[in-house]
Order: C-alpha cells, then structure tokens, then sequence
C-alpha cells in the first residue's frame, strides 16, 4: 500500500475509513485540523475503546502520555475493537482514538477546530481538555444562523459550536488580521473608517447556512458554508500550510484551503461524498485515491 500523504505532494483527497489512514500520518504536519464528523448515520463501523491510566511523572504509554485533568498524568491504551452502528452511547468510542491521533499530527504550531451541537459539546469539552490539556482550550466559536424549523416548547436551536484547541498553549498561530471582517452593528458608534473598514469577529459568527437554491450548495446533507472553513483556515495558517479534514463530507475545507492557496488532505469514507468532491475539486489539481 502506497503512502496517503506527503508534505512535498499535492493536496489530496483518499476514500476510506480515516483511523488508519490518520495513523499512517506524519507527527506535527498540519496546521489546522477541522473535524466536522457524523451522527446517527445509522452506518456500521469499526470502533476502538481507549482507556486513560494513571502514571508517575516521566512514563507513557502505546500512544504517549498526558497531562489530564488538575495536572495529572495518564497512559493512553487501546482495549478493544468492535463494530457498531453509531448510536449515541458508542459515538466517543469511535471519535477518541480519531482525536488522539489528529493531535498527534498537528503541527506544533497547530490548532484544532472541532465542530459539533449542543448534543455533545460539553462531553467533547471534558475529553479534549483530557487529551490536549485544559491550558491548550482557545475558544468555543459560536456559528449562529437562523434557518429551519421552529419549537414552540422550548427557544429554538439556532447554533452550532466549534471548539478550538491548541497543540500547545504558547506557540499557536493566529492572525486575527488576515480574516475577512463583518460590519458593525451600530457603524453610527464609530468613525467612518473604522465603519468602512469593518470590525474584527468574535467568538460568535453569524453567518448563513448554505442556501438550498445558491452556486454553493453541492446537494450534500451535511454541507457546510465555505464562508465559515474560509475564516478558520485564513486566522490559522499560512499560504503553503497544509489543513486536514477527516470527516470531509462536500469537500468545504478543501474548497475553502484551495481559494486561500493552502494545501488540503481529505478523507472520507462515503463513495457519495468522494464523488461530490471530485466534482467540486477538480480544478484543485488534488489528487483522488
């Protein structure tokens, strides 16, 4: 089996299940790593429960050690493998191991942004403060839209959340200039430079979904605005970095990498997903696998 990925190649997108590929990975290669991955797909997959242990100062395990919660170190350990068909209570037997090897290839400077909803949010909060340390927890991003059905009985879910972790706390890249700016909601308030120029985004962003009648959309179900990959990727690479996205759906952060001329990695495991990113990336010059 050849390679999935070299620093000297062009970007790429590879068809398959993303843990084994992700393993056969580099250390410390990607600048930013975006994961937007499923739920209740209803899919069988392959699954690998992962155990933390407690450590002396200095040991480690199969995947290396960490510093946990109230700086308490622990070995990381592979238990066992089994199938599932992705239903609630196995979901983070199936994303740890995919965490755990996406921070091991971040570059030192690198950051992950890991998109989900309020469904599982607070979990992935407790188990990425175990896996990066609580000191590497930059922001949780606010996306708020409003589209879709309404609730009577409670305020309706209008948001998504995207955390965002550093592989360390000191040396991360981010340029808060380089983004595309928003206008101001009272541009009255300031002067009319600082009004024709824009303000700088915070850690909520208001930005539309992608219309089910725009050039955007691609028919994918779970396809996210180029809008929202394109700040992430401007604020946290360099032209030339290299951006990864294991659950790469419509190919957005490809999409996204490629107008800002970064080079992407791409792996999804869906035949359908893979065709419409060939589509829409054809004229990336990545290669398919």
């Amino acid at each position: 089996m050849t390679e999935p990925w070299s620093a000297d190649g062009p970007s790429r997108v590879i068809e398959g299940d993303n843990l084994p590929i992700l393993r056969r990975l580099p250390s410390a290669a990607f600048a930013v790593a975006y994961l937007d991955p499923p739920f209740n797909t209803g899919r069988e997959r392959r699954t690998e429960r992962v155990r933390g242990t407690r450590v002396e100062p200095g040991q480690s395990g199969e995947l290396g050690g960490r510093l946990g919660f109230r700086g308490q170190g622990y070995r990381v350990t592979r238990e066992m493998t089994h199938a599932y068909d992705d239903r609630f209570g196995d979901y983070w037997d199936f994303l740890e191991p995919r965490l755990e090897e996406v921070w091991r290839v971040l570059a030192l400077d690198g950051l992950l942004y890991l998109h989900l909803d309020y469904r599982e949010v607070h979990y992935a909060k407790v188990l990425l403060d175990a896996l990066f340390g609580s000191e590497c927890f930059i922001n949780e991003i606010i996306w708020a839209y409003d589209y879709g059905a309404r609730s009577k009985r409670r305020w309706p879910a209008k948001h998504d959340n995207i955390l965002v972790y550093a592989k360390h706390p000191d040396w991360y890249y981010f340029d808060a200039e380089a983004v595309d700016r928003e206008p101001y909601m009272a541009p009255g308030l300031v002067t009319a430079e600082k009004a024709a120029l824009g303000k700088l985004p915070t850690d909520t962003w208001w930005h539309t979904i992608v219309s089910p009648t725009g050039s955007e959309r691609t028919g994918y179900p779970t396809q996210k605005p180029v809008g929202i990959l394109r700040r992430i990727i401007q604020a946290s690479s360099r032209p030339g970095d290299w951006v990864l996205d294991p659950f790469a759906g419509s190919g957005t952060a490809g999409a996204a990498a490629a107008e800002l001329d970064r080079r992407f990695l791409l792996i999804d495991e869906n035949p359908e997903a893979h065709a419409v990113m060939r589509a829409r990336l054809d004229r990336s010059g990545a290669q398919f696998s």
